[in-house]
Formats: C-alpha cells, sequence, structure tokens
C-alpha cells in the first residue's frame, strides 16, 4: 500500500530503557494491556501521516481495530523505525499511546504495521534499511512493548519483494521475536501482506513465505491486497477477491501440508481498496463488492478483513482515483467500514444480521407518473429474519409502495414510486429502511420529478441532489463537493480528446417567449448554452469562477436542450447554480 521476550538478560536490558522512558515491561507503564485478537478480525488500515485522532476515527466510523500505517526508518542505513518515519513520531508511549488505550477501552486493539509501498521503494523498510538481525528483532520487540501488542503486520512490495538478504534477515528477526515471546509466555502473532495476482501469490510474495518457513517463523496470516492488479483487464473485484483467495489457499496448502482446510483458510486475509484504486475505472470496488466480499469472508471463515484506508471510507470525490482522503464513488460516508464489521468474533455462531440494496439507484418520473425497482435483501450472519420495508424523505405528491411489504432475508421486493398530477419538480433524495428484529439497515434511492414543462424551471440547477440526474451527461461527468460556487455541489463534466463532457436537459418553456440561461462556470473552454427550440451559447475560460448569461427566445413549440460542457482534450470543466429566468 502507498504510505504504506527474549533471553532473559534481553528482555531485562529492554526493560531497564524502557522504564527511563515510563515504561516497563508488562508494568504500569504500558498502553492498557491489549487481549489476544479475535478469531476473525476487521481491522481496516489508518494511515499515521495523516493529523488524524485513531481513536477518535474508530469511535466515529465503527471500526473497533485498526491496523496503523506505517511504521519505518527515517533514511537508508538506520535501525530505528518511526511512525511514517517521521522523528517526530517516535515509538513511544506519547505518540499514539493515549488513543491506543482509549480503543482498547471499547473493546478493540490495534495491529503496528512496518513497511508499504513508500519504504519499500525508498530503502526505508526495517529490514532493508538494516543489516543487522538483533537491531531488527530489538525494533520489532521494542514496537511489542511499548503498545503491548499481539500481532505485528508486515507489509512487504515494491522492491522489497527482491531484496533477498532483507527478506532472509526480517525471517530471522521475526524468529527471534516469536522464541523470545513465547520464553516470557507472550503471544506474537505474525502477518504478511503482500500484493497478489487475481489467481494467488506471484512468485515474488511466495518467496518470502518460503523463506519464513526455512527461518522457521510462525506465520499467522497471509493477508493479500486485492486491489492495483495493473493488467489493463477490466475487473469484478468482488469475482476476483474469491479467485485471487483461493489460489492462496492452494499455495499455501503446498507450504503447511499437515494443515486442514479451515486451518488453511484461517490464515487468509484479504484487504479491499474501497472505491477506485490506484490504476482507475477499471478496478472499482463497489458497495455491492463489500456485501458479496462480506458474505464469502464469514462463509469461509478467513482470518482477517481490511481495506486501504479508514480516511478514504466516503464519497468526496466522485471520479477521483486512488485519493488518500475519499474513495472515488458515491457512498454514504463508513460505508464499507459499516458493511465489514459485523466480522469482528470468535468465529462461533454469528448473530443475525443482513443488508438491503436498491437497483437502479435513481430513478426519473414525469408528474402523473410511475416508476420501479427492485429492492434486495441478503442474509449477512445468523439465521434469515424477516425484514419489514418502508420508505422516507417522500415530498408531497408522491407515494411508495412495496410488493410484498416484508420479505425473509435472502429475498426481493418490488417498490413503486407514483408522482401525482401536480407533484412539484426536482431531485429528492430517499430513504428505504429494512427494520428486523437485530435492528435496522438504510439504502439511498432518489427520485426525480421531471420538469413537466414548468416555465423557468432547470431541475437539479445547482446540483444540491448529489447526483447528475435529470441531467444526461456523457461518460465521467460527476457531481463533486469541491471546489463550488454555492450550496455543496457542482457538476464537473470530463471532456476527452474525442467528446465534450457534455450534461444536458430538456425543458418545456412558454413558445415564442425571451428568457436568459445563467450559471457559473470554470475551467478551460467551458460552454452553457441552449439548442433545439432555440440556439445560442457562451464560453468563458478562467482558474476561477465565471458568470454567463445567454439570452434566447423559444420557438413556436417552446422547447429548448439546456447544455453545458468543456472542449475535446482540454480538461475538466465545472458548472453550478444554473437558472433561467
Amino acid at each position: 500500500m502507498r504510505r504504506r521476550l527474549s533471553v532473559r538478560a534481553v528482555v531485562a536490558a529492554l526493560a531497564t530503557a524502557l522504564a527511563g522512558a515510563g515504561l516497563a515491561l508488562g508494568g504500569t507503564g504500558t498502553a492498557t494491556a491489549a487481549a489476544p485478537l479475535p478469531a476473525r478480525v476487521f481491522a481496516p488500515y489508518f494511515q499515521t501521516y495523516s493529523s488524524d485522532s485513531p481513536a477518535e476515527l474508530a469511535e466515529r466510523s465503527g471500526a473497533k481495530h485498526l491496523t496503523m500505517a506505517f511504521l519505518q526508518t527515517e533514511a537508508k542505513g538506520s535501525c530505528t523505525p518511526y511512525w511514517n518515519g517521521d522523528t517526530g513520531k517516535p515509538v513511544a508511549r506519547s505518540v499514539f499511546g493515549a488513543d491506543i488505550a482509549t480503543i482498547r477501552s471499547r473493546g478493540g486493539d490495534v495491529i503496528p504495521s512496518f513497511g508499504g509501498y513508500a519504504a519499500d521503494n525508498g530503502g526505508t523498510e526495517l529490514a532493508d534499511s538494516c543489516a543487522d538481525v538483533d537491531r531488527i528483532a530489538e525494533a520489532f520487540e521494542h514496537v511489542i512493548t511499548v503498545y503491548d501488542v499481539t500481532r505485528l503486520d508486515l507489509d512487504i512490495e515494491d522492491n522489497s519483494l527482491n531484496n533477498a538478504a532483507g527478506i532472509d534477515r526480517r525471517n530471522k528477526a521475526l524468529k527471534k521475536v516469536q522464541d523470545r515471546a513465547a520464553a516470557d509466555g507472550r503471544t506474537v502473532q505474525v502477518s504478511y501482506t503482500l500484493p497478489t495476482t487475481t489467481r494467488g501469490l506471484a512468485d515474488s510474495g511466495l518467496a518470502v513465505l518460503r523463506n519464513a518457513v526455512d527461518n522457521g517463523v510462525r506465520v499467522d496470516v497471509v493477508n493479500i491486497m486485492t486491489f492495483d492488479y495493473y493488467d489493463g483487464a477490466q475487473h469484478d473485484m468482488a469475482a476476483d477477491t474469491v479467485t485471487a483467495a483461493g489460489g492462496l489457499r492452494d499455495q499455501l496448502a503446498r507450504l503447511y501440508p499437515g494443515k486442514s482446510d479451515a486451518q488453511l483458510w484461517a490464515m487468509v486475509g484479504v484487504t479491499e481498496m474501497p472505491g477506485i484504486d490506484d490504476y482507475g475505472p477499471a478496478e472499482t470496488f463497489t458497495t455491492q463488492d463489500a456485501v458479496k466480499v462480506y458474505e464469502w469472508a464469514v462463509a469461509r471463515g478467513i482470518n482477517t478483513l481490511s481495506f486501504w484506508a479508514l480516511q478514504r471510507d466516503n464519497g468526496g470525490c466522485p471520479g477521483t482515483k486512488g485519493s488518500d482522503t475519499c474513495s472515488g464513488i458515491v457512498q454514504d460516508t463508513w460505508y464499507f467500514t459499516r458493511a465489514f464489521a459485523p466480522f469482528t468474533g470468535s468465529g462461533g455462531p454469528a448473530e443475525p444480521d443482513f443488508s438491503l440494496a436498491v437497483s437502479p439507484g435513481a430513478v426519473s418520473v414525469p408528474p402523473g407518473g410511475s416508476a420501479s425497482a427492485t429492492v434486495a435483501t441478503r442474509s449477512v450472519s445468523g439465521p434469515a429474519q424477516t425484514v419489514r420495508l418502508s420508505a422516507s424523505g417522500l415530498p408531497k405528491g408522491v407515494t411508495a409502495e412495496f410488493s410484498p411489504s416484508s420479505v425473509t432475508a435472502g429475498e426481493s421486493a418490488r417498490l413503486t414510486v407514483a408522482v401525482a398530477g401536480d407533484a412539484a419538480p426536482g431531485t429528492h433524495p430517499l430513504t428505504v429502511t429494512g427494520t428486523a428484529p437485530s435492528g435496522g439497515r438504510t439504502t439511498s434511492f432518489a427520485l426525480t420529478v421531471t420538469g413537466g414543462g414548468t416555465p423557468g424551471r432547470v431541475v437539479n440547477g445547482d446540483f444540491e441532489s448529489g447526483g447528475t440526474g435529470p441531467w444526461t451527461c456523457e461518460a465521467g461527468a460527476a457531481v463533486v463537493k469541491s471546489p463550488v460556487h454555492g450550496g455543496s455541489y457542482a457538476l464537473r463534466t470530463a471532456p476527452s480528446g474525442g467528446a465534450t463532457g457534455e450534461c444536458r436537459q430538456t425543458l418545456t418553456l412558454a413558445p415564442a417567449t425571451a428568457y436568459t440561461l445563467t450559471g457559473w462556470v470554470r475551467g478551460d473552454y467551458a460552454f452553457l448554452g441552449v439548442s433545439g427550440g432555440a440556439t445560442a451559447s457562451r464560453w468563458a475560460s478562467s482558474g476561477d469562477w465565471t458568470r454567463l448569461s445567454v439570452p434566447f427566445t423559444t420557438d413556436s413549440t417552446g422547447k429548448v436542450t439546456v447544455y453545458t460542457h468543456g472542449w475535446f482534450g482540454q480538461g475538466a470543466v465545472l458548472a453550478d447554480d444554473i437558472t433561467i429566468g
């Protein structure tokens, strides 16, 4: 990912050093003592190079366990790990200690992660940087002791996969750590996080595990990164997760021939990247994919479910790939966290739970019309429950009916929305709710009541619905939260070498009447205009918002198409607050 105990004398020496810093092995100086991790754990990655508090984001999102990324040295040749290689963030109780104690007080824990793409690429991954096996082991032990953790994650990718000396040093150090821990009655689990193909580990990843076996390291989890395939193919990310994990299970069977099928699956971890990954839209992990992967992970009994990264779990940048702060798709904030959170448990009988989805997620209906959608439920854990369906947020003149009104989780119902003839045009975000004995689940459904010939009305011209409907847009257009001219949203179009990225909607205005179309645009060659029953346009090129006014007169039909677009190959343009007066 991008950012990615001892022989008694050694323990005594380490304890003395830590005591000088206000810490002690097993004493009151450590963070709140950690309990063993559950047999099944959801632990999304938390980016420690941000200014966020892990305890605060854990509480807001509902993630009890976090994988904290990353620990690396500050420079090649160093043997001292820091958070993100930042000497201002040493491994010390004063750095994240209070957060970890708070997380544990809520029943959770953390997993420190070493490495990551930046360290593996830059030579600051601990075992690549440090040539002394004993000092590498001491660094691992220092992290274990200061934060009193029971698992270390080693994120090995890029150049680190081809550094044979570093691979061997790392595993020799881990063996020392595990042996010393066992002598002191501690448990230290080792998780290797590795890139994958859609059919399992590449040879470079397998080489890391073979070396671990040769050095006698007990590898508890092999966590595959099921994203960033970079193979030029269009991916079904949920299906590819299943085939990648199946391939890993078969590879583990050859490395560990004495393990049962259940034991092999219990070594498997999966880390997704919600939304659009670093490669681009061809590798998009959707909200529907999350439900599928969750159900598969529970059924297979894998050990770890994760994603990169907690700070991405929001829909703040539709259409953007590989962002550290948002997923690039339209989603509810914390959707992926809350979809995966029930995975954590003992591995025994699961509490009943279900998921809810509506397809399509948006419809446009003229006054006096109706439209239908399918409401699908799934039982994601425990016995299937009866789910009662309802809708809220209905504007005046709109009704919603479910057939049937209650289903058993796993079944579907038909949602029909009917729009009265006098219903006001506009886009309305509705909420579909499923209620069961275990609690409620909701999903969003957008209803657009079309203009119906209302003079002077551009529907969703300020894009405050959060979606593009009823505008019809060429590929790549999206509603964004920044930059905006007014309100919370604006439209971003996506011109290409062969298209202008146009968004348009057709209105019926008064015939043979003068109007003025106005709107705010931003970017190079940003157009605003009308066509059809009138033809007029204006354009501007500016790095800031510019107001365009387009006078026009309708013909005898009164029908016009309002449009905004950029120009061929000239980059994205934005539009906001479009009206006709």
